[in-house]
């Protein structure tokens, strides 16, 4: 595949707390397990989150002396020199997806990034906090005032684009959360999302859960998928939540998703 064809998803919220760099993991791994050569950078030089997740991967592998599966990751770096275009390009030499982690805050090298994506997800946490991120909310009616800065910055990313390479970007929204949420709330944030939707060009898909077992993964690097590789027991909030990333991943709707390699199921089916 060449670099041309490498597919770029990036995972960008400008709100810290939405499950970002979780589900980019969990993104970048799923994948790898189903055989496709994943390359990944992170964006976030301070944090570092999903850098320091593969970094605690790569120490629990050398400790327990399973091989996981691994995407080829780097910490994007401009002081040394880096340059986001080139760096791009460089991973998607030798890969079939690029993921690519941003910080939670308005940074230039995430809106370069933005502009080179095909599939741009944005994961929000289910409540109108986070929904004020990509559009303004009569607080009477609950209805749609008008788009926020983000959606315009996507719309920009979205031309500029257009105006590269004549690509388009496709903006996926997660609704992370939404187990715990009161059902009026959820069906007013939901109706909101649907509106807007419809205006600014996204599509809705459920994300992840508010589980604690994403939080005691990222010492020892693991995901979901690991877990009965390094012989750890699942039980069924575990069997729950990869159910949870089977459907994300599929959302995504990734080219030829569906003729992944069969030698990981619990990725690989619909």
């Amino acid at each position: 595949m060449s670099a041309a064809a490498a597919h770029l998803i990036v995972f960008a919220n400008e709100k810290g707390g939405s499950g970002k760099s979780t589900t980019a993991v969990h993104t970048a791994v799923a994948l790898a397990a189903a055989g496709r050569r994943v390359a990944a950078i992170d964006l976030d030089t301070r944090q570092r989150t999903f850098a320091r997740y593969m970094e605690n991967r790569e120490a629990t592998m050398r400790r327990s002396g399973v091989d996981l599966p691994m995407p080829n990751c780097e910490t994007f770096d401009p002081d040394k020199g880096m340059v986001i275009g080139e760096r791009l390009d460089a991973l998607a030499a030798d890969a079939d997806i690029v993921v690519v982690d941003t910080p939670g805050r308005d940074d230039p090298h995430a809106r370069a990034a933005i502009e080179r994506a095909d599939t741009l997800v944005t994961p929000i946490n289910d409540s109108f906090i986070d929904l004020d991120l990509i559009g303004q909310v009569d607080p009477e009616t609950y209805r749609i005032k008008r788009p926020s800065f983000y959606s315009e910055l996507v719309w920009e990313a979205r031309k500029a684009r257009a105006r590269a390479d004549g690509g388009t970007v496709d903006w996926v929204l997660l609704r992370n959360r939404l187990q715990h949420l009161e059902a009026r709330n959820m069906r007013r944030v939901a109706t909101a999302l649907g509106e807007l939707s419809k205006r600014v060009g996204f599509r809705v898909i459920p994300g992840l859960s508010e589980r604690v077992i994403y939080r005691e993964l990222f010492p020892k690097g693991i995901t979901l998928l690991d877990l009965n590789l390094i012989g750890a027991e699942a039980g069924i909030a575990h069997i729950a939540a990869r159910q949870e990333l089977r459907e994300l991943v599929a959302g995504f709707a990734l080219p030829d998703w569906t003729s992944a390699p069969k030698q990981a199921p619990e990725v690989a089916e619909a």
